[in-house]
């Protein structure tokens, strides 16, 4: 039965409502990052119009400018309420250690996560089950219930404060959910199409590598994005193994100081940490929505 017009038109109302409530806090966030401080600290109430845009906060952020050279450029009583600090809002070398960390942490992830998930999905054996179960109970464990243990062991490894170490943390938070997700997209392929693969000459190297992997880039793009998310937002084990490598969000927690807290920056520089994910998504669009809806036709 078709729906009818109104219950088109309510249907699609009703879509725009749900996504400008899920998008106001995203645009609140952006629209805060290019106030000035005089608009975000106002005492009368929230200001959503009636300001001069103004890029300062991702000057300080994005470019290294300093806080005492836009007070300057301001003057009067602007410069007096921003004076201070200069280098310790400069955020452009926590971007970078994000981008280094996020990416190798994918790499890694999905090296491991597409091999187990392969052998998973085509090899059966005894406690099968229960071992899948074990891999996602990994997941269930909160980080915090991890993260001294880990910060003994990476210390006395040399892993501490090192990329290498952060990539290593990230991949063992990913592993579980890109293992599951993987082998969700591996089952759908047919096991006719390895079959008559090894029947062609084909080893089972081969078959992974050139025949099965290349009908499931799109659930590996999937969860390529996923786990670059994950990676990209991740703050506790961030916070505990390092001191001079700074990711996006501990970067933004210094922010906080028993002094003020640095709306302005802190908006600025979560703005643009969207960015990537948004470039990733767009990248990967295509293969994103095969991926996310491969595994949800069963015959």
């Amino acid at each position: 039965m078709e729906p009818s017009r109104v219950q088109m038109i309510t249907r699609d109302v009703l879509a725009v409502l749900v996504v400008a409530i899920f998008m106001f806090p995203i645009a609140w966030w952006a629209l805060s990052s290019v106030k000035p401080y005089s608009a975000i600290f106002d005492r009368s109430g929230p200001v959503y119009t009636g300001f001069t845009p103004t890029p300062d906060n991702y000057r300080v952020t994005l470019l290294g400018v300093s806080r005492v050279d836009i007070g300057m450029e301001q003057g009067g009583e602007a410069a007096g309420v921003i004076k201070g600090g200069a280098s310790s809002y400069d955020s452009r070398q926590s971007l970078l250690d994000s981008a280094i960390i996020a990416v190798g942490s994918t790499a890694l992830t999905l090296l491991l996560a597409t091999l187990a998930a392969y052998c998973l999905s085509r090899m059966q054996f005894s406690g099968q089950q229960s071992f899948l179960f074990w891999i996602l109970s990994q997941r269930f464990m909160p980080p915090i219930a991890i993260v001294i243990p880990v910060v003994f062991m990476f210390r006395d490894l040399g892993l501490r404060d090192t990329y290498t170490g952060l990539i290593l943390v990230h991949s063992l938070i990913n592993l579980p959910l890109a293992v599951l997700l993987l082998k969700s997209f591996f089952d759908d392929v047919p096991r006719e199409v390895d079959e008559a693969a090894l029947i062609d000459g084909a080893t089972r190297w081969q078959t992974f590598r050139r025949v099965v992997v290349p009908m499931v880039k799109g659930g590996i793009a999937a969860t390529a994005v996923l786990c670059f998310i994950f990676s990209w937002t991740e703050f506790l084990l961030s916070l505990f193994l390092t001191t001079s490598i700074r990711t996006v969000p501990v970067k933004i927690s210094t922010f906080v100081t028993s002094t003020a807290t640095e709306w302005g920056y802190i908006t600025a520089l979560g703005t643009s940490a969207i960015i990537p994910s948004f470039i990733f998504i767009l990248l990967v669009q295509r293969h994103l929505v095969r991926g996310l809806t491969l595994g949800s036709l069963k015959e």
